[in-house]
């Protein structure tokens, strides 16, 4: 009897012990469903951070290519400019003068015209001050001619 009465002790032990150990179990598996929970809503908030990198990453590199296309027409834009103020009038004509205003348009469309500004200085409707020179000129079949002697030479012969 003491046998079967310690026997009862020892299931009765082993009975209490697999229900602590039950609930035991049901707190790890509470425990274990509130981790999954946690680590999925933990990669979750990492796929979309990762999510929203690639979009600022894909964002930087449009925004990058399209600094280097604004650059690249900043220097076009300056290299126009440029072009435009190299090709402002520098010698401006007298107003209803034919001579001047044929003058005019062949200084300015001159390569080193900054040089034939100073040289020809208009005193009166076809008489110019060439350098030291007076020079009358005159305008033969839309062509610029310049009296040298008994003659005239074009502006090109002129010039050389």
């Amino acid at each position: 009897m003491a046998k079967y009465i310690d026997i009862e002790q020892q299931l009765i032990a082993a009975r209490r012990a697999a229900e602590e150990m039950r609930v035991a179990k049901q707190s790890l598996q509470v425990q274990l469903s509130e981790a999954s929970a946690y680590i999925s809503q933990l990669q979750e908030e990492i796929y979309s951070s990762k999510h929203k990198s690639l979009e600022l990453l894909t964002e930087l590199k449009e925004i990058s290519l399209e600094n280097e296309s604004l650059c690249a027409e900043i220097e076009a834009l300056k290299n126009y400019i440029i072009d435009l103020k190299s090709r402002i009038a520098v010698y401006i004509p007298v107003k209803d003068d034919k001579v001047d205003k044929k003058i005019a348009e062949y200084i300015n469309n001159y390569p080193d015209r900054q040089k034939l500004k100073i040289l020809f200085m208009r005193e009166t409707e076809g008489v110019y001050q060439f350098g030291s020179k007076r020079v009358v000129v005159k305008i033969d079949k839309d062509k610029i001619n310049i009296r040298v002697g008994g003659g005239y030479l074009s502006i090109d012969e002129f010039l050389d």
